[in-house]
């Protein structure tokens, strides 16, 4: 059972049909997210949403150190605390530099960006909002670095953690021990805050 506020996770050992989902998620991850216990309530959504996070985040024409920045910046602008902390720690584990991702809070002003990338985080940023605040100027932009297959899987990561960002933020999911001490060290110095989710 995790610390959930408003909904208890099941036990991990009382799920045996799950576990290997579960395998493959904490070998992406490194940790099994409190999250998946809580959806774990609705085995079929387990296993759906982890062949959606597959199709999503694997291999694809969309270089993945955009996707993990697209994935934060996303959170961020959702101001779902869970999934920052999340996306965070995961691209800092996939080797994009402690320097970048300082940045990330000054993107449009750092020249440790490319203007394609500046491009990719402004539309997740502004995809995130609610409403959406993507304008034609931003998908022209977009269209200047990236093929219409990277658009799609740069939208399909800010759709899948809109996902995540509304579940987490919801059910104030207790954050992990590993997260949680890696957003201590590295992103309170911006605000950062475990907040409601706070084991």
């Amino acid at each position: 059972m995790t610390d959930s506020t408003h909904v208890d996770g099941l036990k991990r050992e009382d799920l045996a049909e799950l576990e290997g989902v579960f395998q493959l998620v904490e070998g992406a991850m490194g940790f099994l997210p409190n999250s998946m216990l809580i959806m774990a309530r609705k085995p079929g959504l387990v296993e759906a949403f982890a062949g959606l996070g597959l199709a999503v985040q694997g291999p694809s024409a969309l270089p993945d150190e955009i996707k993990r920045m697209a994935a934060f910046m996303a959170s961020r602008a959702a101001g779902c605390v869970y999934c920052q902390t999340h996306t965070h720690h995961q691209a800092a584990n996939a080797g994009i530099s402690a320097d970048r991702l300082e940045a990330l809070w000054a993107y449009e002003k750092s020249d440790l960006f490319s203007e394609a990338e500046r491009a990719a985080l402004r539309v997740a940023q502004s995809a995130a909002q609610v409403p959406n605040a993507v304008t034609g100027a931003d998908m022209s932009a977009l269209k200047q670095h990236f093929s219409d297959e990277q658009i799609v899987d740069l939208v399909a990561v800010i759709s899948l953690f809109g996902f995540l960002n509304r579940w987490n933020d919801t059910f104030a999911t207790a954050l992990e021990e590993e997260p949680s001490a890696h957003a201590a060290a590295h992103m309170a110095a911006h605000g950062w805050d475990a907040g409601k989710h706070a084991r």
